[in-house]
């Protein structure tokens, strides 16, 4: 008699914690099992270093690292992943909301910050926010937005995006992309000569709401500017719209 098939279930995304207090990581793990995922929790930057790099290892699909931790820091963490060419979608946990410590974080490659103490909603609706920024990543053009057509690679004069390898080529310089700084770029591309307000950015790029710190934006463009501009003073492609936020022009005039 054969047997009955065996049920499947939509595989559980992995997320790796990096947090030093313990009543802390236990807290996150126990809510974020709570909502189907699998978790892990290390003390130690070295200790994720070894088990990102690891290749025997399953790979993780969110990270949640805190700046604060013995030995390397979360700063250097991230730095060293990037250097390494391991993208997994990052959120930084910083004590401190400090501009310079947001900047620092990611400007070393985070994907996003939240600053401590924080509601366990917000870092929940992060956590969401990135694992969709994952899943949009990897979904065929016509499934991200019905606006425009995409390519998996976009040309405009001497430069390209490759959103499969996250990679900006500009001439002969090749820069690697973040996840979010791939799908920040993906979504002004297909809206190019509009204006795109921060708010609406928040809300559809990372699926958070008006209360979120929109300077984040900000940070972001002023690192994508140093990739895709002559002169990121004096911007070409990505303008500023004083007020608003910000609209992408792929073919300047003169």
């Amino acid at each position: 008699m054969p047997l009955p098939p065996t049920p499947t279930h939509a595989p559980q995304e992995n997320i790796l914690i990096v947090e030093d207090e313990k009543h802390l990581a236990e807290g996150l793990r126990f809510n974020l099992e709570a909502e189907n995922y699998v978790v892990r929790t290390v003390e130690t930057g070295e200790e994720a270093l070894e088990l990102l790099l690891d290749k025997e290892q399953p790979p993780f699909d969110v990270v949640v690292l805190d700046v604060m931790l013995p030995g390397k820091d979360g700063f250097t963490v991230m730095q060293e992943l990037r250097h390494a060419g391991q993208y997994v979608p990052t959120l930084m946990l910083t004590a401190r909301g400090r501009s310079e410590d947001i900047l620092q974080g990611f400007g070393a490659g985070a994907d996003d910050y939240l600053s401590k103490p924080f509601e366990l909603s917000i870092l929940i609706a992060r956590v969401r926010g990135l694992l969709r920024r994952k899943q949009w990543a990897g979904q065929t053009p016509a499934a991200v937005t019905p606006k425009a057509p995409q390519r998996d690679i976009y040309v405009f004069g001497d430069k390209s995006i490759n959103y499969d390898q996250l990679e900006l080529r500009a001439g002969e310089q090749v820069y690697p992309l973040t996840l979010m700084e791939a799908n920040i770029l993906r979504y002004l591309i297909d809206r190019a000569g509009e204006t795109v307000s921060r708010k609406i950015m928040l809300q559809e790029v990372w699926g958070l709401h008006e209360d979120t710190d929109t300077r984040a934006i900000d940070n972001f463009i002023v690192r994508l500017r140093r990739y895709l501009e002559i002169d990121p003073a004096h911007p070409r492609h990505l303008l500023t719209v004083r007020g608003v936020g910000y609209r992408f022009v792929p073919f300047p005039e003169g």
